[in-house]
């Protein structure tokens, strides 16, 4: 089932859309992503706010910022994979081809990776996968890069990793964050927000205008782009949300019953979104809720 994410938002009010919803902050170097995670809450006086995936604070770029209700989803979205673009710098003279036979051999693929001192997870060697790592550039020692890689990997160590293996040591300059999931900087519907821009939206929107603030506003159910939905129908909506799973009966169209268990399915009904489930198959239960977005009162 294709969900219309801009038809959800045009249907919702701006209360709504702040209950359950995304903004996709462009985080600048100084802050820490909690600092503009606090910035955001503070700004539109929200109960909580959460951000997909920490950035250094000399890190710049993409950072989904949840609001309310929308929270919930941030273990789903940390994850995925991140894009970034940089710039290191060798500490010695080293041709550019080198540079990429290096990476070639060692770089791509699955990687075995040991978090620097500094970090906030323990520091034992664990898999990540590296899908591109591009050199775009050179200019004396500093080299101007790319890579697409799996959530959690740490840049940074990347380089210094690189300048290891090739006996001339190197460290990161310079970092930006084009990429996080399904959150792009360049997305022509949801643009990456500055803090400057996002400041100018608030003004507007306590001033009676709420256009600028609402087009910043990514519905929540931006999350079935990453999961399967399925709808389901009105007279069992009641029960779930008191806590009932879905049963067979209840799943508007059979074919989704070829789920496997513990696939993760987005429920809908009508339009509405109910929430996040797991395929359990037990019987004539089809599957349990994980996360269900009550109404709003």
């Amino acid at each position: 089932m294709k969900i219309n994410i801009e038809k959800i938002k045009q249907n919702k009010s701006i209360k709504e859309l702040l209950e359950f919803g995304i903004i996709n902050m462009d985080k600048s170097s100084g802050p820490t992503s909690f600092n503009v995670s606090e910035f955001v809450k503070k700004q539109l006086e929200a109960r909580k706010t959460s951000h997909f995936g920490t950035l250094d604070p000399k890190v710049t770029g993409v950072l989904p910022v949840a609001i309310n209700r929308a929270c919930k989803l941030a273990g789903y979205f940390l994850g995925e994979d991140k894009t970034y673009v940089g710039i290191m710098q060798m500490h010695k003279e080293i041709e550019l081809e080198k540079i990429k036979e290096a990476i070639n051999e060692k770089f791509l693929g699955e990687i075995i990776q040991l978090p620097p001192v500094k970090s906030r997870v323990k520091r034992q060697e664990r898999p990540r996968t590296i899908y591109e790592f591009d050199l775009l550039e050179k200019d004396g020692k500093n080299i101007l890069f790319k890579v697409k890689c799996q959530g959690g990997t740490y840049i940074r160590k990347l380089c210094t990793d690189l300048g290891d293996y090739l006996k001339v040591g190197a460290h990161m300059l310079e970092l930006r964050r084009t990429n996080a999931g399904i959150f792009f900087e360049d997305d022509e519907n949801y643009p990456i927000v500055s803090l400057y821009d996002f400041e100018k939206a608030i003004k507007e929107y306590k001033n009676g205008n709420e256009k600028l603030l609402r087009k910043m506003i990514i519905p929540g159910e931006i999350i079935t782009e990453l999961y399967p939905s399925i709808e389901i129908k009105k007279k069992a909506v009641k029960a779930i949300f008191h806590g009932s799973p879905i049963h067979d009966d209840e799943v508007q169209d059979k074919k989704f019953l070829d789920y496997k268990i513990e696939d993760r399915i987005i429920a809908f009904s009508e339009g509405t979104f109910i929430g996040i489930f797991k395929v359990i198959k037990e019987g004539n239960l089809f599957a349990r809720s994980e996360f269900t977005l009550q109404p709003l009162d």
